[in-house]
């Protein structure tokens, strides 16, 4: 990541200063001056020779502001100390780029380039009046504002990846946010300089460059032709500030915008924060919306798994006999499922569904539900009520559209692949998938179990029994799967 960092800031260097120095610079020293062949090789060379010393003064700069970051990412453990005066320095970089731009443009760049061009007008190396010297000073600071806003924006840009990853860093190790003293410009105060320089920069590059033209040309055909190029240039100059201006306002809104589409997709993801203006407390109060969010959600889903494990066990205490029987069948569903691939979203509707399957017999009198014996046709007919006794209870509790699908593996645990199972004699595909899982797990819970009138039967035969009904009574490939599973499960 910092060799990506580093690589971004070279060709952000190269781009800012090919536009600012030598595309605006050069094309006003060499579209607006009328020089000969041998005036404009010398004054290419005093350029290209102070470029050099601007260079390696912003280079000796840039290796003392990147010392802190770097011994960040060289470091395999920071301290504290360390990291949040990385943090700092990172936070700080936009400007510091500013400070290391504009210094070295005018002491490294523009006073050489003024002072050696000065002693070749001296020498008559170069034909040009004194006083444009003055005015190529003027244009120097024009130019190294351009370069200084165009490198501030695209190093805010470069610099956000760092700031993301110091603070995820700093929580890792810490577990508490990174805690900075560094304040960036506000909102306001980068429109209102961005604004100004790219309103005010090209009325004087213009107003500096006529001045030159002329004073140094008297030919009207040519200051068209050279009007018309200026022109281009300023459009776009104006064109490219603004479009970083916009940029620098339009990547957090586009956070925001994607955070809330996720919001509303039932996606509560927090956003990378890297800013430290406004908007950093904007996305700040998202994140802190999208954190309590998830922790209450995450303690209703808590609440929402006990009440099923309570009705569960409200049904164990009104019919003793068959404690457990709920979250054995519940366990058995989910072991199948897994084994079916179905996704994660599906297994925990299961799982709801069937600690709920026999929720409804919390409604069948005590006389049948806890008879010990064989039940008559009559009473055997009241236990089948169970299923829409259970959906009509949950009912009452007006479930959530997300919490619908448990409903049918409630009613349908009882429906045969033949159809003549109970409540709704649904056969083979019509009987819900819920369901179909739930019938074989039941049944074997149920074959398997101690009751006080009987011994639960060995797993052999249980197992056998729902084979011999595979394609009748159950559906055929879930029992295969089924009982390749419980065997497995012996012979561990």
């Amino acid at each position: 990541m910092f060799e990506r960092f580093q690589r971004t800031l070279i060709v952000n260097y190269v781009i800012g200063s090919g536009l600012a120095v030598f595309g605006v610079g050069g094309v006003f020293i060499f579209q607006t001056l009328e020089l000969s062949r041998q005036e404009m090789l010398l004054l290419l060379t005093i350029m290209l020779g102070s470029g050099v010393v601007m260079i390696t003064s912003e280079l000796l700069l840039y290796r003392r502001h990147i010392r802190p970051i770097r011994q960040f990412f060289t470091t395999e453990f920071s301290t504290m100390d360390e990291l949040t005066s990385a943090f700092d320095q990172a936070s700080r970089f936009p400007i510091l780029t500013v400070q290391r731009i504009l210094g070295p443009h005018l002491f490294g760049l523009s006073i050489p380039a003024i002072g050696v061009t000065t002693v070749c007008i001296y020498n008559d190396w170069i034909n040009l009046p004194y006083r444009l010297i003055g005015l190529a000073a003027i244009g120097a600071v024009m130019i190294a504002v351009l370069h200084a806003l165009i490198e501030y924006f695209l190093t805010v840009r470069s610099v956000e990846p760092l700031l993301v990853y110091m603070k995820e860093r700093h929580y890792e190790l810490y577990r508490q946010p990174v805690q900075t003293t560094y304040q960036s410009f506000s909102v306001r105060t980068k429109l209102l300089i961005s604004m100004l320089i790219t309103g005010v920069f090209p009325i004087l590059l213009f107003m500096l460059a006529s001045s030159v033209q002329l004073s140094t040309s008297t030919r009207i055909d040519t200051y068209w032709n050279w009007a018309f190029i200026i022109l281009i240039i300023i459009i776009g100059i104006a064109v490219l500030c603004s479009f970083l201006l916009y940029d620098n306002i339009k990547r957090p809104i586009g956070f925001l915008t994607s955070g809330i589409e996720q919001m509303e997709s039932g996606q509560l993801q927090k956003i990378e924060n890297p800013y430290l203006d406004e908007f950093a407390r904007l996305i700040g109060g998202f994140n802190q919306m999208v954190e309590t969010v998830n922790k209450r959600e995450q303690e209703n889903a808590q609440l929402l798994d006990s009440l099923f494990i309570l009705f569960a066990a409200t049904l164990d205490a009104r019919d003793p006999y068959t404690a457990g029987h709920s979250e054995r069948v519940a366990m058995y569903s989910v072991e199948l499922a897994r084994a079916l691939s179905l996704s994660s979203t599906q297994i925990d509707l299961l799982n709801k569904s069937a600690l709920l399957h026999d929720i409804g017999k919390i409604g069948i009198r005590d006389d049948v539900l806890l008879k010990e014996g064989k039940l008559t046709d009559e009473e055997f007919s009241i236990i089948q009520e169970h299923p829409t006794i259970g959906i009509h209870i949950l009912s009452q509790i007006h479930l959530p559209t997300s919490l619908q699908p448990i409903l049918a593996g409630v009613r349908s645990h009882h429906e045969r692949i033949d159809g003549k199972g109970y409540p709704d004699r649904l056969s083979e595909e019509n009987i819900p998938l819920f369901g179909r899982i739930m019938a074989i797990a039941d049944a074997y819970d149920a074959m398997t179990s101690d009751r006080p009138y009987r011994s639960g039967m060995p797993i052999e035969k249980a197992l056998s029994i729902l084979e011999s009904g595979r394609g009748t009574q159950w559906d055929a490939e879930f029992v295969d799967l089924f009982v390749q599973l419980r065997r497995e499960a012996i012979s561990a």
